[in-house]
Protein backbone atom coordinates (compact mmCIF):
# COMPACT_ATOMS: atom_id res chain seq x y z
CA UNK A 1 0.00 0.00 0.00
CA UNK A 2 1.52 3.23 -0.72
CA UNK A 3 -0.04 7.60 -0.08
CA UNK A 4 -1.94 8.87 -2.41
CA UNK A 5 -0.67 11.72 -4.86
CA UNK A 6 3.11 10.52 -4.91
CA UNK A 7 5.23 10.76 -8.03
CA UNK A 8 8.80 9.88 -8.06
CA UNK A 9 11.64 8.92 -10.35
CA UNK A 10 10.54 5.13 -9.83
CA UNK A 11 13.72 3.09 -8.39
CA UNK A 12 12.79 -0.32 -10.73
CA UNK A 13 12.22 -0.09 -14.30
CA UNK A 14 8.74 -1.24 -13.73
CA UNK A 15 7.33 1.64 -12.06
CA UNK A 16 9.09 3.68 -14.68
CA UNK A 17 5.96 4.01 -17.14
CA UNK A 18 3.82 4.67 -14.48
CA UNK A 19 5.47 7.16 -12.89
CA UNK A 20 5.75 9.04 -16.11
CA UNK A 21 2.19 8.68 -17.26
CA UNK A 22 1.41 10.03 -13.30
CA UNK A 23 3.85 12.77 -14.00
CA UNK A 24 2.02 14.02 -17.31
CA UNK A 25 -1.19 14.08 -15.58
CA UNK A 26 -0.44 15.61 -12.42
CA UNK A 27 0.99 18.20 -13.76
CA UNK A 28 -1.86 19.93 -15.67
CA UNK A 29 -0.73 23.54 -15.91
CA UNK A 30 -4.44 23.99 -14.77
CA UNK A 31 -3.97 22.43 -11.51
CA UNK A 32 -3.32 24.52 -8.71
CA UNK A 33 -0.18 24.42 -6.50
CA UNK A 34 0.77 24.81 -3.54
CA UNK A 35 4.54 25.73 -3.18
CA UNK A 36 5.41 24.00 -0.69
CA UNK A 37 3.86 21.75 1.69
CA UNK A 38 2.90 23.50 5.58
CA UNK A 39 6.04 23.43 7.50
CA UNK A 40 4.00 22.77 10.64
CA UNK A 41 1.96 19.84 9.55
CA UNK A 42 4.96 17.87 8.12
CA UNK A 43 6.09 16.40 11.50
CA UNK A 44 2.60 15.77 12.91
CA UNK A 45 2.10 13.81 9.20
CA UNK A 46 4.94 11.67 9.23
CA UNK A 47 4.17 11.13 13.15
CA UNK A 48 0.69 9.97 11.80
CA UNK A 49 1.79 7.66 9.12
CA UNK A 50 4.56 5.92 11.60
CA UNK A 51 1.81 5.39 14.14
CA UNK A 52 0.10 3.77 11.14
CA UNK A 53 2.30 1.73 10.10
CA UNK A 54 2.87 0.27 13.60
CA UNK A 55 -0.55 -0.04 14.34
CA UNK A 56 -0.64 -2.24 11.13
CA UNK A 57 2.05 -4.38 12.39
CA UNK A 58 0.61 -4.64 15.74
CA UNK A 59 -2.93 -5.93 14.55
CA UNK A 60 -1.44 -8.48 11.99
CA UNK A 61 0.90 -9.61 14.92
CA UNK A 62 -2.21 -9.97 17.30
CA UNK A 63 -4.37 -11.65 14.72
CA UNK A 64 -1.51 -14.30 14.12
CA UNK A 65 -0.60 -14.66 17.36
CA UNK A 66 -1.81 -17.74 18.21
CA UNK A 67 -1.58 -19.72 14.55
CA UNK A 68 0.90 -22.26 15.01
CA UNK A 69 1.52 -22.02 11.00
CA UNK A 70 2.55 -18.24 11.34
CA UNK A 71 5.75 -17.52 12.20
CA UNK A 72 5.92 -14.19 14.51
CA UNK A 73 7.97 -12.84 12.13
CA UNK A 74 6.21 -13.19 8.78
CA UNK A 75 3.09 -11.03 9.94
CA UNK A 76 6.12 -8.23 11.06
CA UNK A 77 7.30 -9.20 7.03
CA UNK A 78 3.77 -8.99 5.36
CA UNK A 79 2.78 -5.59 6.97
CA UNK A 80 6.69 -4.15 6.96
CA UNK A 81 7.14 -4.98 3.20
CA UNK A 82 4.25 -2.73 2.55
CA UNK A 83 5.32 0.25 5.34
CA UNK A 84 8.81 -0.30 3.50
CA UNK A 85 7.76 0.19 -0.24
CA UNK A 86 5.13 2.69 0.81
CA UNK A 87 7.90 5.21 2.43
CA UNK A 88 10.40 4.34 0.05
CA UNK A 89 8.11 5.80 -2.69
CA UNK A 90 6.40 8.39 -0.42
CA UNK A 91 9.88 10.12 0.24
CA UNK A 92 10.79 9.89 -3.61
CA UNK A 93 7.60 11.15 -4.61
CA UNK A 94 6.93 13.77 -1.99
CA UNK A 95 10.62 14.66 -3.08
CA UNK A 96 9.58 15.56 -6.81
CA UNK A 97 6.63 17.25 -5.16
CA UNK A 98 3.53 15.03 -4.57
CA UNK A 99 0.70 15.83 -2.88
CA UNK A 100 1.35 19.30 -4.09
CA UNK A 101 -1.24 19.61 -6.46
CA UNK A 102 -4.62 20.80 -4.83
CA UNK A 103 -7.54 21.91 -6.15
CA UNK A 104 -9.28 23.26 -3.33
CA UNK A 105 -12.38 24.13 -5.41
CA UNK A 106 -13.12 20.83 -7.65
CA UNK A 107 -12.51 18.16 -4.90
CA UNK A 108 -13.99 15.39 -6.68
CA UNK A 109 -11.69 16.40 -9.62
CA UNK A 110 -8.24 16.12 -7.59
CA UNK A 111 -9.40 12.59 -5.97
CA UNK A 112 -10.06 12.03 -9.68
CA UNK A 113 -6.85 12.47 -10.97
CA UNK A 114 -4.85 10.37 -8.32
CA UNK A 115 -7.85 7.34 -8.14
CA UNK A 116 -7.31 6.64 -11.69
CA UNK A 117 -4.17 5.56 -11.95
CA UNK A 118 -5.57 2.93 -9.17
CA UNK A 119 -4.68 -0.25 -11.13
CA UNK A 120 -1.24 1.16 -12.17
CA UNK A 121 -0.28 1.77 -9.44
CA UNK A 122 -1.53 -1.79 -7.05
CA UNK A 123 0.45 -3.71 -10.06
CA UNK A 124 3.96 -1.41 -9.20
CA UNK A 125 3.29 -2.20 -5.60
CA UNK A 126 2.32 -5.68 -5.73
CA UNK A 127 5.34 -6.30 -7.50
CA UNK A 128 7.65 -5.04 -5.34
CA UNK A 129 6.37 -5.54 -1.98
CA UNK A 130 5.34 -9.38 -2.66
CA UNK A 131 9.26 -9.79 -4.36
CA UNK A 132 10.28 -8.59 -0.95
CA UNK A 133 8.28 -11.34 1.03
CA UNK A 134 9.38 -13.96 -1.80
CA UNK A 135 12.97 -12.97 -1.49
CA UNK A 136 13.17 -12.85 2.77
CA UNK A 137 11.07 -16.20 2.49
CA UNK A 138 13.76 -17.87 0.39
CA UNK A 139 16.59 -16.67 2.67
CA UNK A 140 15.08 -18.76 5.18
CA UNK A 141 14.28 -21.73 2.29
CA UNK A 142 10.90 -21.40 2.46
CA UNK A 143 8.10 -20.89 -0.13
CA UNK A 144 6.22 -17.81 -0.39
CA UNK A 145 2.61 -18.96 -1.11
CA UNK A 146 -0.31 -16.81 -2.07
CA UNK A 147 -2.90 -16.37 -4.34
CA UNK A 148 -2.90 -16.39 -8.49
CA UNK A 149 -1.49 -13.07 -9.40
CA UNK A 150 -4.63 -11.54 -11.13
CA UNK A 151 -6.27 -12.24 -7.93
CA UNK A 152 -3.53 -10.94 -5.65
CA UNK A 153 -3.10 -7.67 -7.73
CA UNK A 154 -7.19 -7.30 -7.38
CA UNK A 155 -7.09 -7.98 -3.58
CA UNK A 156 -4.31 -5.16 -3.09
CA UNK A 157 -5.88 -3.13 -5.94
CA UNK A 158 -9.24 -3.00 -3.41
CA UNK A 159 -6.81 -2.42 -0.15
CA UNK A 160 -5.17 0.39 -2.04
CA UNK A 161 -8.76 2.32 -2.80
CA UNK A 162 -8.98 2.52 0.83
CA UNK A 163 -5.63 3.24 1.64
CA UNK A 164 -5.45 5.74 -0.72
CA UNK A 165 -9.36 7.72 -0.17
CA UNK A 166 -7.63 7.35 3.46
CA UNK A 167 -5.06 9.22 2.83
CA UNK A 168 -6.41 12.11 -0.04
CA UNK A 169 -8.99 12.96 2.93
CA UNK A 170 -5.90 13.45 5.26
CA UNK A 171 -4.00 15.31 2.66
CA UNK A 172 -7.07 17.75 1.51
CA UNK A 173 -7.65 18.17 4.86
CA UNK A 174 -3.76 19.04 5.51
CA UNK A 175 -4.03 21.02 2.40
CA UNK A 176 -7.08 23.10 3.03
CA UNK A 177 -6.28 23.51 6.38
CA UNK A 178 -3.31 25.30 5.29
CA UNK A 179 -4.95 27.21 2.48
CA UNK A 180 -7.57 28.62 5.32
CA UNK A 181 -4.87 29.78 7.32
CA UNK A 182 -2.79 31.31 4.46
CA UNK A 183 -5.76 33.25 3.34
CA UNK A 184 -6.25 34.39 6.77
CA UNK A 185 -2.72 35.75 6.95
CA UNK A 186 -3.58 37.57 3.97
CA UNK A 187 -6.47 39.08 4.94
CA UNK A 188 -5.42 40.19 8.35
CA UNK A 189 -2.59 42.17 6.04
CA UNK A 190 -5.32 43.47 3.70
CA UNK A 191 -7.33 44.68 6.80
CA UNK A 192 -3.80 46.44 9.17
CA UNK A 193 -3.57 47.90 4.88
CA UNK A 194 -6.53 49.71 4.81
CA UNK A 195 -6.55 50.76 8.36
CA UNK A 196 -3.68 52.16 7.92
CA UNK A 197 -4.36 53.91 5.10
CA UNK A 198 -7.43 55.24 6.34
CA UNK A 199 -5.75 56.82 9.87
CA UNK A 200 -2.94 58.23 7.27
CA UNK A 201 -6.33 59.98 5.44
CA UNK A 202 -7.89 61.01 8.54
CA UNK A 203 -4.15 62.78 9.78
CA UNK A 204 -4.18 64.22 6.19
CA UNK A 205 -7.51 65.84 6.64
CA UNK A 206 -6.94 66.74 9.98
CA UNK A 207 -3.13 68.61 9.17
CA UNK A 208 -4.72 71.33 6.80
CA UNK A 209 -7.87 71.60 8.86
CA UNK A 210 -5.74 72.52 11.64
CA UNK A 211 -3.25 75.11 9.88
CA UNK A 212 -6.06 76.81 8.43
CA UNK A 213 -7.73 77.54 11.78
CA UNK A 214 -4.26 78.83 13.30
CA UNK A 215 -2.91 80.76 10.18
CA UNK A 216 -6.65 82.55 10.60
CA UNK A 217 -6.02 83.36 13.99
CA UNK A 218 -2.60 84.78 13.23
CA UNK A 219 -3.81 86.53 10.17
CA UNK A 220 -6.68 88.58 12.70
CA UNK A 221 -3.48 90.00 14.88
CA UNK A 222 -0.93 90.55 11.91
CA UNK A 223 -2.75 94.18 11.39
CA UNK A 224 -3.48 94.61 15.34
CA UNK A 225 -0.60 93.40 16.51
CA UNK A 226 2.39 92.65 14.48
CA UNK A 227 4.82 91.76 17.30
CA UNK A 228 1.96 89.13 18.42
CA UNK A 229 1.38 87.89 15.10
CA UNK A 230 5.39 87.32 14.42
CA UNK A 231 5.79 85.69 17.66
CA UNK A 232 2.65 83.14 17.00
CA UNK A 233 4.00 82.44 13.19
CA UNK A 234 7.51 81.05 14.70
CA UNK A 235 5.49 78.61 17.53
CA UNK A 236 3.91 77.50 14.73
CA UNK A 237 6.84 76.94 12.78
CA UNK A 238 8.05 74.95 15.41
CA UNK A 239 4.78 72.93 16.03
CA UNK A 240 4.92 72.45 11.85
CA UNK A 241 8.52 70.83 12.34
CA UNK A 242 7.43 68.21 15.36
CA UNK A 243 4.11 67.40 12.54
CA UNK A 244 6.82 66.77 10.24
CA UNK A 245 8.43 64.54 12.58
CA UNK A 246 5.73 62.58 13.55
CA UNK A 247 4.47 62.47 9.96
CA UNK A 248 4.36 58.28 9.72
CA UNK A 249 3.07 57.87 13.43
CA UNK A 250 0.05 56.74 13.46
CA UNK A 251 0.36 57.08 17.83
CA UNK A 252 2.34 58.25 20.55
CA UNK A 253 2.48 58.10 24.20
CA UNK A 254 0.36 60.53 25.92
CA UNK A 255 2.88 62.32 27.06
CA UNK A 256 3.81 63.49 23.81
CA UNK A 257 0.66 64.34 22.55
CA UNK A 258 0.17 66.73 25.33
CA UNK A 259 3.44 68.04 24.27
CA UNK A 260 2.06 68.76 20.98
CA UNK A 261 -1.08 69.65 22.49
CA UNK A 262 0.62 72.33 25.06
CA UNK A 263 2.82 73.78 21.87
CA UNK A 264 -0.58 74.54 19.96
CA UNK A 265 -2.14 75.79 23.62
CA UNK A 266 0.76 78.41 23.50
CA UNK A 267 -0.37 79.46 20.19
CA UNK A 268 -4.06 80.26 21.38
CA UNK A 269 -3.43 81.22 24.54
CA UNK A 270 -0.98 84.06 23.14
CA UNK A 271 -4.17 85.57 21.15
CA UNK A 272 -6.79 85.14 24.03
CA UNK A 273 -4.33 86.13 26.96
CA UNK A 274 -7.19 88.09 28.79
CA UNK A 275 -9.99 84.91 27.82
CA UNK A 276 -8.81 82.42 28.81
CA UNK A 277 -7.69 80.01 32.03
CA UNK A 278 -6.10 76.86 31.13
CA UNK A 279 -5.40 74.15 33.10
CA UNK A 280 -3.89 70.64 32.74
CA UNK A 281 -5.20 68.24 35.41
CA UNK A 282 -3.12 65.19 34.17
CA UNK A 283 -2.95 61.60 35.91
CA UNK A 284 0.90 60.49 35.77
CA UNK A 285 -0.45 56.76 35.56
CA UNK A 286 -1.82 57.86 32.29
CA UNK A 287 1.24 59.43 30.29
CA UNK A 288 2.70 56.17 28.86
CA UNK A 289 -0.67 54.96 27.63
CA UNK A 290 -0.68 54.73 23.82
CA UNK A 291 -2.76 57.37 21.75
CA UNK A 292 -4.03 58.34 17.93
CA UNK A 293 -1.48 61.31 17.18
CA UNK A 294 -2.93 64.49 17.23
CA UNK A 295 -6.25 63.31 18.71
CA UNK A 296 -6.95 65.81 21.43
CA UNK A 297 -6.06 68.96 19.46
CA UNK A 298 -9.25 68.97 17.44
CA UNK A 299 -11.11 68.89 21.23
CA UNK A 300 -8.88 71.50 22.83
CA UNK A 301 -9.28 73.53 18.86
CA UNK A 302 -13.37 73.65 19.44
CA UNK A 303 -13.05 74.68 22.33
CA UNK A 304 -11.33 77.74 21.54
CA UNK A 305 -12.98 78.63 18.45
CA UNK A 306 -16.33 77.50 19.83
CA UNK A 307 -15.99 79.19 23.72
CA UNK A 308 -13.24 81.52 24.26
CA UNK A 309 -13.94 83.08 20.63
CA UNK A 310 -17.28 84.63 20.73
CA UNK A 311 -17.17 84.78 24.74
CA UNK A 312 -16.49 88.68 26.00
CA UNK A 313 -16.02 86.94 29.30
CA UNK A 314 -12.91 85.15 30.72
CA UNK A 315 -13.35 81.27 29.75
CA UNK A 316 -12.65 78.01 31.66
CA UNK A 317 -10.77 75.47 29.70
CA UNK A 318 -9.76 72.10 31.64
CA UNK A 319 -7.72 69.18 29.87
CA UNK A 320 -8.37 66.27 31.87
CA UNK A 321 -6.67 62.50 31.40
CA UNK A 322 -7.22 59.60 34.28
CA UNK A 323 -5.73 55.90 34.08
CA UNK A 324 -8.08 53.43 35.87
CA UNK A 325 -8.58 49.86 36.03
CA UNK A 326 -7.94 49.80 32.51
CA UNK A 327 -9.35 52.25 31.13
CA UNK A 328 -8.37 55.92 29.65
CA UNK A 329 -10.31 58.58 29.87
CA UNK A 330 -9.58 61.86 28.40
CA UNK A 331 -11.75 65.02 28.31
CA UNK A 332 -11.46 68.74 27.32
CA UNK A 333 -14.17 70.70 29.21
CA UNK A 334 -14.91 74.65 28.76
CA UNK A 335 -17.36 77.16 31.03
CA UNK A 336 -19.43 78.93 30.71
CA UNK A 337 -21.16 78.17 27.28
CA UNK A 338 -21.56 81.07 25.31
CA UNK A 339 -24.53 82.04 23.56
CA UNK A 340 -23.35 83.15 20.55
CA UNK A 341 -21.83 80.37 18.80
CA UNK A 342 -19.63 80.14 16.04
CA UNK A 343 -20.81 77.72 12.97
CA UNK A 344 -18.68 75.31 12.10
CA UNK A 345 -18.30 72.07 9.81
CA UNK A 346 -17.59 69.32 12.07
CA UNK A 347 -14.20 67.68 10.80
CA UNK A 348 -12.75 67.93 14.78
CA UNK A 349 -15.43 66.30 16.13
CA UNK A 350 -16.40 63.58 13.27
CA UNK A 351 -12.24 62.98 12.27
CA UNK A 352 -11.70 62.53 16.60
CA UNK A 353 -14.66 59.97 16.29
CA UNK A 354 -13.50 58.05 13.08
CA UNK A 355 -9.61 57.62 14.59
CA UNK A 356 -10.93 56.15 17.18
CA UNK A 357 -12.94 53.47 15.42
CA UNK A 358 -10.35 52.58 13.03
CA UNK A 359 -8.30 52.33 15.91
CA UNK A 360 -10.34 50.49 18.37
CA UNK A 361 -13.88 49.93 17.43
CA UNK A 362 -16.13 49.88 20.22
CA UNK A 363 -13.21 49.92 22.71
CA UNK A 364 -13.21 53.67 22.47
CA UNK A 365 -16.25 56.15 22.83
CA UNK A 366 -16.54 59.57 21.97
CA UNK A 367 -19.32 61.97 24.07
CA UNK A 368 -20.26 65.64 23.99
CA UNK A 369 -22.43 66.70 26.95
CA UNK A 370 -23.71 70.05 28.14
CA UNK A 371 -24.49 70.39 31.93
CA UNK A 372 -25.56 74.18 32.62
CA UNK A 373 -22.96 76.06 31.76
CA UNK A 374 -20.14 73.54 31.26
CA UNK A 375 -19.47 71.98 27.96
CA UNK A 376 -17.68 68.66 28.07
CA UNK A 377 -15.97 66.55 25.60
CA UNK A 378 -15.04 62.68 26.78
CA UNK A 379 -12.87 60.02 25.39
CA UNK A 380 -12.71 56.96 27.15
CA UNK A 381 -10.27 54.01 25.42
CA UNK A 382 -10.14 50.58 27.02
CA UNK A 383 -6.68 49.78 27.03
CA UNK A 384 -6.78 45.73 27.56
CA UNK A 385 -9.30 43.55 25.97
CA UNK A 386 -9.84 42.30 22.55
CA UNK A 387 -8.72 44.44 19.42
CA UNK A 388 -11.22 45.52 17.19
Amino acid sequence: MRLPGIRPACPTPCAGPVITAYNRAMLNPDVSIMKTWPSGLRRPLLAMWSLFWLLMILVAEHDNWHNIYVLWWQPVLWEGSSALVCTGLLAVLLRCGLGQQYLSNSPLRWYWQHMQWLPLIAAVFTVLAYGIRHGVYAWFGLHYEHEPWLQVWLYEMLKLALFLSLWLGVLFGVHSFAAWREQQVQLHAIQQALIDARLQQLKTQLHPHFLFNTLNTISALIHTDPDQADALLSRLAGLLRVFLSTESVSSVPLREELHLLQLYADIMVARFAARVQLVWKIDEAALAVPVPILLLQPLLENAFKHAVEPSLTPVHIEVIAAFADGVLTMSVANEPVPDVTVAGNGIGLRNCRERLQVHYGERATLTATRQQQRFVVTITIAVTGPSP
